[in-house]
């Protein structure tokens, strides 16, 4: 009996035995809940700029490190070309023209800290989820989604309102003209408008005055103030377009308060990395989020002395590598403090590199490779496919190389889904969580269809036929290049998204990126046999697509976007606005 017994007990332990060992190992079959997130985003950064993605001549050991580490993505794609837009649609997880953030006109970014146009209120960043979740959440760097929306100290687009507990860096973006001894980048085109709009409205309002006191127009002294207020607010705007730009929109911030008015650009890099590493070791003990939003590799080029000419492409090349070694130091602080196995690290740029950027024979804009176009750019590749890398020790696969269509606006499901957190369900979310596609459980991206916008502008449309592995792209809209064939708008300084600037296609210009990655040789019903059945497809997902839009105010109308002197950040009596409280003293 005993010996029955015993064979009826090795009958049961030895498969359950045998099935345990046959489990993979914990870490590949369950994830660290609330690991740590740090989020480096590059600014302007072309995808040829990198060496893990091709570059031989520019050094960039720490992020290669990271790619070689994790898992490196191929077809990484912005929702827009232009910094708003794409790092409105970055927070929120939708296409920018959801949330108001891209333009129907020129004037596609946000043009001062004294506008009062940026991220809606309304919209949920992941940082907020997280931060319900309970984590630390920290912002530095660049943050250009706005300040406030009706009063100097209302706050209403600051980081702070967007789920972030803390925010270091500028409200607004770098420009040359933060450079004293660079040449003013602040619009010309823009500037030459406002003096021409201004001019109208003026004439207009003496108009209406005189035809009021000489009896020959009818009009309300109400109204006539009304215009002499919209006068004085032109003529302000255009005003401070010279000279005051630097005080006005390069500022520093510490959570609400200015800091440094104008920003000091010497030491610009050093405290940004200080305070990035500081965020990490103040957090640790528990779950953290860092954006660290990199003010590299954007005009001027702030590059500190020890960086100079090491490079072999001039002041850009020496740019990038300082970026770089500013990332291995963040990388080392993770490691320091022990958080490398808990904490998922993920880099990229937000649209490619500026490719018109040059001043005489120097080229102080990014490359973008093999890739077609560039920065502002809402079709081609170069303008949208960016860097995209993710590290986290014994969760994601070292050394992988993953070619499926992923976007930007797949960090937001990601992140929520890692931190426990869940998605709003009274909004429409683009983004796709990536971590089954990271860890290699699915084959392909759960994205089908993704649109690429210029502006509110529907430029072209990128096809995932996952069943036969090609990637169809049909551009409706490209722009007009100058000098011809040149690959770039030189004579603009911007690829314009609609007007004299652009070239409209029927039936839409049509590539397999599968085959032809640089968009070099458009398809026809001649080279084709599917072309017009991938056009009808294409089509139809458009008009879906649009079903699903609605109409949000406006936050890059040229009302918005205008400088008002009552929204201006101040440090001091407006409009005497000076501090340094960085400095000793």
């Amino acid at each position: 009996a005993s010996f029955l017994l015993l064979c009826f007990r090795t009958a049961l332990v030895t498969p359950l035995i045998f099935g345990l060992a046959l489990q993979p190992p914990l870490t590949q079959h369950s994830i660290v809940t609330q690991p740590n997130i740090v989020l480096l985003m590059a600014d302007d950064l072309g995808i040829g700029d990198v060496g893990c993605y091709g570059n031989d001549t520019i050094r960039t050991p720490n992020i290669d490190r990271l790619a070689k580490e994790g898992v490196k993505l191929t077809q990484h794609i912005t929702a827009a070309p232009l910094c708003t837009p794409s790092r409105a649609a970055f927070l929120t997880g939708r296409y920018p023209l959801r949330s108001g953030m891209d333009a129907i006109n020129h004037y596609r970014v946000i043009f001062w800290n004294g506008g009062s146009g940026g991220l809606p209120p309304n919209e949920t960043t992941f940082a907020k989820i997280l931060q319900q979740q309970g984590y630390s959440t920290g912002l530095i760097g660049k943050w250009h989604q706005g300040v406030n929306c009706e009063s100097r100290n209302d706050h209403c687009h600051h980081p702070l309102n967007h789920g972030f507990d803390y925010f270091y860096g500028m409200p607004f973006t770098l420009i040359s003209d933060c450079q004293p001894t660079e040449t003013p980048e602040m619009d010309r085109v823009f500037r030459r408008k406002l003096g021409l709009y201004t001019q109208m409205i003026c004439l207009v309002t003496l108009t209406a005055a005189l035809g009021r006191l000489t009896g020959l127009i009818s009009i309300r002294w109400k109204t006539l103030t009304c215009l002499a207020g919209f006068s004085l607010l032109f003529f302000l705007s255009w005003f401070s377009s010279y000279g005051f730009v630097r005080y006005w929109n390069c500022i520093m911030m510490r959570n609400h308060e200015v800091t440094e008015q104008p920003m000091v650009t010497d030491r610009t890099t050093s405290l940004i990395l200080r305070e990035s590493n500081s965020f990490i070791e103040r957090n640790k003990h528990k779950p953290f989020l860092l954006f660290l939003s990199f003010l590299h590799s954007h005009t001027p080029l702030l590059t500190t002395e020890k960086f100079l000419g090491r490079s072999r492409h001039g002041l850009y090349g020496d740019n990038v590598e300082e970026m770089d070694w500013m990332v291995g130091q963040v990388l080392d602080t993770i490691d320091k403090e022990g958080l490398k196995n808990t904490t998922l690290v993920y880099f990229a740029s937000d649209h490619g590199g500026w490719l018109e950027r040059q001043e005489g024979e120097r080229q102080l804009g990014g490359w973008n490779g093999i890739y077609r176009g560039g920065k502002a750019m809402g079709g081609w590749e170069g303008g949208i496919r960016v860097p995209g890398i993710f590290r986290w020790p014994g969760v994601l696969p070292a050394g992988t190389v993953i070619n499926e269509p992923t976007s930007l606006m797949d960090i937001y499901p990601t992140v929520v889904h890692l931190a426990g957190g869940v998605l709003p369900q009274d909004r429409i979310i683009d983004g796709r969580d990536l971590m089954p596609l990271l860890r290699g459980m699915v084959e392909h991206s759960e994205h089908e269809f993704l649109f690429h916008y210029c502006g509110i502008h529907l430029h072209a449309v990128r096809w995932h036929q996952k069943h036969s592995g090609a990637i169809w792209k049909a551009h409706y809209v490209t722009p007009v290049f100058h000098p011809l064939g040149a690959g770039a708008c030189y004579d603009r300084g911007f690829c314009p998204c609609f007007g004299e600037g652009v070239t409209h296609h029927d039936p839409p210009l049509l590539f397999d990126l599968s085959r032809d990655p640089s968009e070099a040789k458009p398809l026809s019903a001649d080279t084709e046999p599917l072309f017009d059945t991938v056009i009808k497809q294409i089509a139809r997902a458009v008009e879906e697509h649009r079903r699903t839009l609605t109409p949000v105010p406006e936050q890059l109308s040229l009302y918005n976007i205008m400088w008002k002197p009552w929204l201006q950040p101040c440090c001091g009596t407006f409009p005497l606005c000076w501090c340094d409280k960085e400095g000793d003293n």
